[in-house]
């Protein structure tokens, strides 16, 4: 895996962004999480299957945003949208033109940045495997996502999408993307919160994540992204029963 490491600085981190102090909103969606960070919180929002919404004190973040603008209504304008992978469930040309501001700023695995438009481009960083940023107290790792079952690997190969590790006023936050149950993963250290994946065949089951969930140890981890094809759907509660050790599994609101 290549290993290109670029932790850019003010302005010019992640193609220009400014995250700008933020505090909770009045008009933010009910069924959120607040978490202690160093200076005051962090409040997520689970939105639809892997969609989400993280509010700061360096500013507001949108994962995966689909499924319309609409969904978003209420939400706090975002100041960096993170985009996992080039599947309709995490990546819709509509829904971001939908719910950008002025000055939202994205980053991307590769392959969804070639897909955007020249004018979404000037908004855009692409990050690979291994690549790193930060700007204005957030720092963003791109982390391996892919298949590992024989006959799966197409589905997400080795080396086009990210997971990614957002670290954010002293918490660091691992959110998955669509991926197996990889080294990678198993080698996190220091995650307060994660975000992991669990459904059939597209990446894997809740048995798999449990056992990478618990030797990683987050303090606390949300199961998204648990529906499925066929009989391919994870149960969160039965995910959440086989973990070990003291880690909290959160159930956000995902399918209404």
């Amino acid at each position: 895996m290549p290993n290109r490491r670029h932790f850019l600085t003010g302005a010019a981190a992640m193609g220009g962004i400014t995250l700008l102090p933020y505090r909770l909103t009045a008009a933010s969606h009910a069924g959120h999480d607040s978490f202690a960070s160093a200076t005051g919180a962090v409040v997520i929002t689970p939105v639809s299957h892997a969609s989400f919404v993280m509010e700061t004190p360096m500013g507001v973040v949108y994962v995966d945003p689909v499924g319309g603008a609409d969904l978003y209504e209420g939400m706090p304008v975002p100041d960096l949208i993170l985009i996992t992978h080039e599947h309709g469930d995490h990546y819709n040309a509509e829904t971001l033109a939908g719910v950008m501001g002025d000055s939202t700023q994205m980053i991307t695995n590769p392959a969804v940045y070639d897909m955007l438009s020249a004018d979404m481009q000037t908004r855009a960083s692409s990050m690979g495997n291994g690549d790193a940023a930060a700007a204005n107290g957030v720092q963003v790792e791109a982390i391996p996502a892919y298949n590992t079952t024989e006959g799966r690997e197409n589905f997400h190969p080795q080396g086009r999408d990210n997971g990614y590790v957002v670290t954010v006023d002293g918490l660091r936050i691992y959110i998955s993307g669509d991926t197996e149950d990889i080294p990678e993963m198993r080698a996190l250290e220091n995650i307060d919160i994660a975000f992991v994946c669990m459904n059939l065949p597209f990446t894997m089951d809740a048995g798999a994540a449990a056992s990478a969930v618990t030797e990683f140890a987050p303090t606390y981890v949300y199961p998204y992204h648990y529906r499925g094809r066929d009989n391919g759907t994870q149960d969160p509660a039965e995910f959440a029963a086989m973990l070990e050790g003291d880690i909290e599994a959160k159930m956000g609101a995902w399918y209404g």
